[in-house]
């Protein structure tokens, strides 16, 4: 890999357009300095009339990249595409690609594509895998020998909906529906119980802070991390948002020093075993975004 990365450092992750007339300023780093994160969409971002004139100056995009630049992706229009991204000469400044429509069907054929290249992946799964245990299931198993190359784990939020004829409001959490929920707590269940991050979906109000805000917290208080954002406006809060207080700092660094398996943490049962994974995660994201030093409610 180019750069070590964890998921906790990628924050939010900006869908721009491959066509995008300001997409050499963003994945340089120069536009959006905060942002940590960007993927160049060739899926469901492009207009179809814009993909030929995109791959044309995409080569040129690329080259300015630079140490300053944000970890930087390709969600790649299909499997098909990605073989043929694959040869760009210059291809290799990318830390990754998000493998759009991830499912059963093409699973296998972008897995073999990079094998045996340094990139990690975050395959998205928007199909109707995301309505069956069983077959999220076996998405998840041919993820597993792939574990060290899996950044996180997307689900199609708008997609979810479209299959479900469903729309949310600005005001309303994908965890107020009993679909969603449903669906949402068993694709977070099926992967981080194996070991992988689960992304947060899209908010698409980028006008309603405070909606962005809620559903921010939703995500942590549900164990998702990083977001799909689609509005520079977006960054700033997000990155806000992913700060820790001083309380769980001090709480996390005393479960991943203690030496003993089970001790007293202010009137609650502390064990150390089965609290380790979450504290550490709460040290990566004070390390990546700092501390609060007042607490607030999350």
């Amino acid at each position: 890999m180019k750069r070590e990365i964890h998921y906790t450092a990628l924050g939010g992750t900006l869908f721009v357009p491959a066509s995008h007339k300001n997409l050499v300023a963003i994945i340089s780093g120069v536009k959006y300095p905060e942002l940590k994160s960007v993927v160049i969409d060739f899926e469901d971002g492009l207009e179809d009339a814009a993909f030929e004139d995109a791959m044309l100056s995409l080569e040129n995009a690329l080259q300015k990249t630079t140490q300053n630049s944000p970890f930087l992706f390709i969600r790649a229009k299909n499997s098909t595409h990605l073989e043929e991204l694959l040869g760009c000469d210059v291809i290799e400044c990318l830390d990754g690609f998000v493998l759009a429509k991830f499912s059963l069907s093409n699973a296998q054929k972008y897995l073999t594509l990079l094998e045996n290249r340094e990139f990690y992946i975050m395959p998205s799964i928007e199909g109707a895998e995301l309505f069956s245990h069983e077959k999220l299931h076996k998405l998840k198993e041919q993820l597993v020998p792939n574990k060290h190359k899996v950044l996180l784990v997307r689900f199609g939020l708008e997609d979810m909906l479209r299959q479900l004829s469903m729309r949310r409001s600005c005001r309303e959490s994908i965890f107020d529906f009993t679909a969603t929920a449903s669906v949402v707590g068993n694709f977070i269940a099926t992967f981080k119980s194996a070991g992988f991050g689960v992304s947060g979906g899209v908010y698409p109000c980028f006008e309603d802070a405070e909606g962005f805000r809620k559903d921010v917290k939703r995500d942590l208080h549900e164990g998702l991390f990083s977001k799909t954002i689609i509005h520079p406006e977006q960054i700033a809060p997000l990155n806000e948002l992913y700060r820790v207080s001083q309380e769980e700092y001090d709480a996390a660094l005393e479960i991943v020093r203690s030496h003993k398996k089970v001790f007293n943490q202010k009137g609650k049962m502390a064990e150390t075993l089965t609290m380790k994974n979450y504290a550490e995660l709460i040290i990566k994201r004070a390390e990546i975004y700092g501390i609060i030093r007042i607490s607030w409610d999350r």
